[in-house]
């Protein structure tokens, strides 16, 4: 009550219910995995944490009316911006924080800025700018939206403040979309609580109605609130998980390079052919999927069967899936050989391969297949195109036979029931010639569903070209061989 007896506006953050204590009956309703935890051996990368938990509150409100230390106001770079939040906070806090926001002569594109709070509940205000979204420019928007929430939370250990209040920074006016930012929001708050936790008491999300589903359904991811939830989020993380810190992993990052590929870096060269031998068997592909051959002898003889075979595959994929969403694969992800474009003439989703961005003898070839199912395991639940720009690749680029025959036989069904097309872009003799070897005798229904396409206008009869995400080299390549691309190229009979 206000000192006239009528009830206050404001919230008091210690009144609101923590994350930790919502019923645990409510738990998960949106996330039911298919994976038996008595079957997982991994851990999540953000494992469970009762003392962090206790830390956040998900509160459906207005960011303005909290009564905490601070709250945030994202605006643009001249903090004038005209946004819900921003409104609602200049009206509650009075015109003195015009005034004051006129001295901080604007802020940066993810930097954040303090000022008073005035008439607000809230001490303090943190000004932050977030990004503009633009698909083409995802990785900047990604850094610079880390650095909003970054910057927030380090301005409030500086200041040794006990409580902080977020909106979502990222507007519907810039265009970012609301799950992507999601993630990068939670994420970036749970790394710095377990490194920070002590300097921060409660941090609140406050959400909109719209909002509000989205933060419920990515929390667990982030902040599981039991054992059995942190293992059934697993297979619901995003591929890039960011560094230890919550940033995004930008291109540039370095690859380590391994003496010796694949061999356990404690095992010494005195131990020579014996050694080597030794970890055949025990090499994760092995553990995996078991004794191949046995499986296949056994099918011979009549003793397991074809039903017992595909459960006993698809209880080995879910292996493969859940170590893949716990894996820290944010190295390969920084490769950009695997990405997601637009969709074909037919509506199917199009999965762009870049060949020249595998270095096949720096990565481990293991991780890479981990990051395959991660990104494709909820693309495939539908019919899907793959394009492999073979463009400029060399022997560094090449991918092993055996490795493709292992990811082959390693992913579920529905890879190789829903692949329409394999639109295989700017193809050499000797590479048509391993493909149909490969497609022949190794692998059996992929021949037909092969596509060479010689240049850029013959696959754009069958993807239009403002649905691809072309790589500039794939580009200056195929100008310098084939001429530059006309709209009047008559379609392929072949795709």
């Amino acid at each position: 009550m206000d000192p006239l007896g009528a009830p206050s506006q404001f919230v008091d953050v210690d009144s609101l219910p923590g994350w930790s204590d919502v019923c645990e009956a409510e738990q998960l309703d949106c996330h039911q995995s298919p994976v038996e935890k008595s079957r997982v051996d991994v851990r999540s990368p953000f494992p469970y944490r009762k003392d962090i938990n206790e830390k956040i509150i998900l509160w459906k409100g207005d960011v303005a009316l909290l009564n905490c230390t601070a709250i945030v106001n994202t605006s643009n770079e001249t903090l004038i911006d005209k946004n819900p939040v921003s409104e609602s906070i200049f009206m509650h806090a009075g015109p003195d924080l015009k005034d004051e926001l006129q001295k901080l002569k604007g802020c940066r594109t993810g930097e954040a800025k303090l000022t008073k709070g005035f008439n607000l509940a809230a001490r303090f205000i943190i000004h932050t700018v977030g990004p503009k979204y633009k698909s083409r420019y995802r990785t900047a928007a990604e850094s610079s939206l880390y650095s909003c929430y970054r910057n927030v939370l380090q301005l409030a250990k500086e200041q040794a403040m006990c409580s902080i209040g977020f909106c979502v920074i990222n507007t519907l006016k810039r265009c970012y979309p609301l799950e992507d930012a999601t993630h990068i929001a939670l994420r970036t708050v749970r790394r710095f609580l377990e490194v920070h936790g002590e300097t921060l008491e409660k941090v609140v999300f406050a959400v909109s109605e719209l909002e509000e589903a989205t933060y419920q359904k990515l929390l667990p991811l982030y902040f599981p609130r039991s054992l059995e939830e942190e293992v059934q989020s697993l297979p619901y993380l995003p591929a890039d998980i960011g560094n230890a810190e919550g940033e995004p992993v930008v291109p540039e990052r370095q690859i380590r390079i391994t003496e010796k590929p694949g061999i356990p870096d404690d095992a010494s060269d005195e131990e020579g052919l014996e050694a080597d031998l030794s970890f055949i068997g025990s090499h994760a592909f092995a553990r995996m999927e078991g004794d191949v051959d046995k499986q296949r002898r056994l099918i011979l003889q009549g003793q397991l069967s074809e039903a017992a075979l595909q459960k006993q595959h698809q209880r080995n994929y879910n292996r493969w899936l859940c170590q893949a969403r716990a894996e820290d694969l944010s190295d390969i992800a920084s490769l950009k050989a695997l990405y997601q474009t637009g969709v074909d003439n037919f509506g199917r989703t199009v999965m762009v391969v870049v060949g020249r961005n595998i270095p096949v003898t720096l990565i481990d070839m293991e991780k890479a297949l981990l990051y395959f199912i991660h990104v494709m395991d909820h693309i495939a639940v539908k019919e899907y195109v793959l394009v492999y720009f073979h463009t400029l690749t060399n022997d560094y680029n090449q991918l092993d036979s055996n490795f493709l025959k292992k990811l082959y036989d390693v992913v579920d069904a529905k890879y190789k029931r829903n692949l329409k097309a394999l639109y295989f872009v700017h193809p050499t003799f000797r590479s048509k010639v391993s493909a149909w070897f490969f497609t022949t005798f190794t692998v059996s229904g992929l021949k037909d569903k092969i596509h060479y396409v010689e240049s850029l206008q013959q696959l754009f009869t069958a993807i239009p070209p403002e649905q691809m995400d072309l790589p500039p080299f794939v580009l200056e390549y195929d100008a310098r061989e084939n001429g530059p691309y006309y709209s009047s190229y008559p379609p392929s009979p072949d795709l």
